[in-house]
């Protein structure tokens, strides 16, 4: 899903605010977007609407050798080989993801 659509078709969801303003992101948003459990969000009212993005990971600029390195300034999950395979024969194809989006694993 990209931009709300899958395949030309317009996709919408509803969820409900709870008492205590809490809502449920659906899960196939949650992939789409990526979040994770524990993933830091940004929220901001543009135009009436509400946005939702993760906040940019918190990197330091450090040099290995004669090249640059953007370094998570807070422990990250480690991931695995095949995650990593999977990331990177997908950006390679151009293929969507189960997520819908274009080259993500």
């Amino acid at each position: 899903m990209i931009d709300g659509t899958r395949h030309g078709i317009i996709i919408t969801m509803e969820t409900t605010i709870d008492k205590a303003g809490r809502l449920v992101v659906p899960k196939a948003v949650r992939e789409a977007s990526r979040l994770r459990p524990g993933t830091r969000v940004r929220f901001r009212v543009r135009d009436g609407c509400i946005e939702i993005e993760p906040v940019p990971l918190d990197v330091s600029l450090e040099r290995h050798g004669s090249t640059v390195v953007a370094v998570p300034r807070e422990g990250q999950p480690v991931l695995t080989a095949a995650e990593v395979e999977k990331t990177t024969a997908s950006l390679r194809s151009g293929a969507p993801s189960a997520s819908g989006i274009q080259g993500a694993g």
